[in-house]
């Protein structure tokens, strides 16, 4: 699983370097982002520009995610592919997470 992350204005973008998160690496997923999230950061935007498909096991993945930064973190997504937008919307976890359609809009808001 390769991740890449930089710090912008004091918020931790982290990018997902592959074109899918499902079961085969969800693991490795929650593994990578806990040691790129590990720093002070308090806003993490998740950038996914380059997957493509997503399954039920690497939504898991991006929620326990979520989870290890505890409350005083936040975690926004970005750049989803229509196929990775439409999993989260019918499974309701566009309520869960904000999501921007840009990593400049995520950058602004």
């Amino acid at each position: 699983m390769d991740l890449s992350s930089s710090a912008e204005n004091g918020i931790l973008v982290v990018t997902v370097n592959e074109s899918r998160i499902d079961a085969a690496v969800a693991i490795q997923f929650k593994d990578k982002m806990r040691e790129e999230t590990e720093g002070e950061a308090a806003r993490i935007i998740l950038n996914l520009s380059m997957v493509e498909f997503i399954d039920s096991s690497g939504l898991g993945a991006i929620v326990a995610a979520m989870k290890q930064l505890g409350s005083t973190r936040q975690m926004d997504l970005s750049c989803l592919s229509e196929n990775v937008d439409r999993v989260f919307r019918l499974t309701r976890m566009d309520t869960v997470f904000q999501i921007h359609k840009s990593l400049g809009e995520a950058l602004e808001n």
